[in-house]
């Protein structure tokens, strides 16, 4: 059996950024994986930095965001110099699209010191098929999701974390309060200290110690089309449908919100409405090659929340999940603020909006 300080059951985007933030302040770190490492909703995902209209989430949800949003410079050069591998970090912006609330988005920008202007569409994006009013935030960042994953991962390798792939937990066995061991087809893993990350799976890996906590898989499904680099430059953003561009041209498509359970296929309905939205917003885009369609299943929880704490009766259990469409964004402020919590420090975020649902 397998014994670590710290046990990280899930290898997405959050459990990896987890890791690194746990090896970084000296933790002795393994890791479990369902599958294959980052290769679920964190590859499927756009790598929008933001969460999208901020203005409409509650206020949990942006500040971890965001939080998390100003921790990507210092962690993406880090993973660079150590690794070699670019994540593709960039501040392209967003443009959003009506129907917006310019009230609430001046609001909250002003608030939240973020710039904002309102313009008219092409004057950022000449290819629009309408001249219509739109809001121009630059200050958006995005990253290339499966670069981001493949840096993650070569650098918890080269520092010493162990990822073990294919192994879907099958049982915890819990005494006195404590979780004694995983079991899983790869044999049976123990640590001091064990941390849930695994997104849409993490309710039912828990099964009976999963209290009330209401994570549910929701699909998202998206398209990729090969652009030409510079044809789009920044996120495009409208009627939930939105759009990013990356350097090399090609242009991501998304997404739905599917409460289909842990069903992950395609649909050609979806392949179609994405694809309309998108020449609708887009007209060169007909005349452009759609290379694939795809789906992931995000980690869905009430109000987007995500539960950030201790276990309430086990007292070596913690989870990191629930963090819905914005676990890449989230990632790094939920590390750290899961890494105090374990530690038994103050966090620098209020833990209490992200606590365990009692």
């Amino acid at each position: 059996m397998l014994k670590t300080e710290c046990l990280i059951i899930g290898a997405g985007a959050v459990g990896l950024i987890t890791a690194v933030e746990l090896r970084r302040r000296g933790f002795g770190v393994a890791m479990l994986e369902r599958g294959e490492a980052g290769q679920e909703a964190s590859w499927a995902g756009g790598g929008i930095l933001f969460p999208l209209l901020p203005w409409d989430y509650p206020e949990p949800v942006t500040t971890l965001a965001m939080a998390g949003v100003n921790q990507y410079p210092a962690l993406v050069e880090t993973l660079l110099a150590d690794t070699g591998i670019d994540p593709e970090l960039r501040r392209s912006g967003m443009l959003v699209l009506p129907p917006f609330d310019a009230l609430a988005a001046a609001s909250w920008c002003r608030n939240h010191a973020l710039g904002q202007e309102t313009c008219r569409g092409r004057r950022f994006v000449p290819e629009l098929a309408k001249n219509e009013d739109a809001l121009w935030l630059p200050g958006v960042f995005q990253a290339r999701n499966p670069r981001l994953l493949q840096a993650l991962r070569r650098w918890l390798e080269r520092h010493g974390v162990t990822i073990v792939s294919s192994a879907p937990v099958e049982q915890l066995e819990v005494k006195n309060n404590r979780l004694e061991s995983v079991a899983t087809p790869q044999g049976r893993f123990s640590a001091d200290r064990i941390v849930v990350t695994a997104g849409a799976w993490s309710k039912e890996l828990l099964g009976e110690h999963a209290l009330k906590l209401d994570i549910r898989p929701i699909r998202g499904q998206m398209l990729l089309f090969k652009g030409a680099p510079g044809r789009l430059e920044p996120v495009l953003m409208k009627n939930g449908t939105y759009l990013v561009p990356r350097a090399d041209g090609h242009i991501l498509v998304g997404s739905t919100l599917e409460d289909t359970g842990f069903d992950k296929r395609t649909t050609a309905a979806a392949r179609d409405k994405l694809y309309a939205e998108a020449v609708k917003l887009l007209p060169f885009l007909q005349d452009t090659p759609m290379l694939k369609h795809w789906a992931g299943l995000r980690p869905g929880s009430p109000g987007n929340i995500p539960t950030i704490d201790r276990h309430p009766a086990i007292d070596n259990l913690y989870v990191n999940s629930g963090h819905f469409r914005y676990g890449v964004t989230m990632a790094p402020a939920s590390a750290h603020l899961l890494a105090d919590l374990l530690e038994g420090r103050t966090p620098a975020l209020d833990a209490t909006p992200y606590r365990w649902p009692t």
